[in-house]
């Protein structure tokens, strides 16, 4: 089966690393695996994206013209990305930022209040970490103790401390994605 996913969002909000994330502990899951960061005039505050496809045949191509899954952290990223998923797919959104309206019935949204939960959290900083979480819960790709066991080799987890607050910030992703899909399925 192959899984291709868009993430996207601006720069600074840790969206190239959601990608790696996914990437790493797709590969170290024994899948194959493409990662295409896009890179250029993306600074902080810019527009930031990256493709991943996750297989377990061989990947012929890394662009995902028609994602599964696409991952938005943003208004302008729903506007650029949400009407490229394939029918059947999943949108996860940081509504925290997200507030334009999503014209598809054929997807299923996820929204996931990143902002206020990285607050929670105490690290404002973890809103990435969170939505891959999310991601593992509501797509079933990846899993939380493999993605926690690829923590350490991303930066996100160098230190004991960094690395026991970025392991809880997928368990608040998974919980977060839990609830929505929950949601969604009693609406």
């Amino acid at each position: 089966m192959t899984n291709k996913m868009i993430f996207a969002g601006f720069g600074g909000q840790g969206v190239l690393l959601m990608g790696y994330l996914t990437a790493l502990t797709a590969m170290r899951q024994g899948k194959n695996v493409t990662y295409l960061p896009a890179y250029g005039a993306e600074v902080r505050g810019g527009t930031a994206n990256c493709t991943v496809v996750v297989s377990d045949e061989e990947i012929a191509s890394p662009v995902a013209s028609n994602p599964d899954y696409v991952i938005v952290m943003n208004n302008p990223s729903l506007v650029r990305f949400a009407n490229m998923i394939a029918p059947g797919g999943i949108l996860l959104i940081n509504s925290s930022l997200v507030h334009g309206e999503i014209k598809r019935d054929d997807v299923t949204v996820v929204p996931v209040a990143l902002n206020e939960l990285a607050h929670e959290l105490g690290e404002d900083r973890s809103a990435n970490v969170i939505m891959v979480g999310a991601l593992a819960q509501a797509t079933g790709v990846l899993t939380i103790d493999a993605l926690k066991e690829a923590l350490a080799e991303t930066g996100l987890g160098k230190k004991p401390k960094v690395l026991e607050l970025n392991r809880r910030a997928l368990e608040v992703g998974a919980d977060a994605a839990r609830q929505a899909l929950a949601k969604e399925k009693s609406a």
